[in-house]
């Protein structure tokens, strides 16, 4: 099984996100500490739950 394709049921289900600004087709690459688009190089970093002020 593909580990970016889960079937559920009747569906097919997207492990990974999509790019906000590229849209629909490019995923984002999952790293420990964020997600990055491969194609712009847009970067959302995830939280370490604890915040700086």
């Amino acid at each position: 099984m593909s580990k970016f394709i889960e079937v559920k049921g009747d569906k097919l289900v997207r492990n990974f996100k999509n790019c906000p600004k590229c849209g629909d087709g490019f995923w984002m690459g999952e790293h420990s500490d964020r997600s990055t688009c491969g194609k712009c190089g847009y970067t959302d970093f995830k939280s370490k739950g604890k915040k700086r002020n």
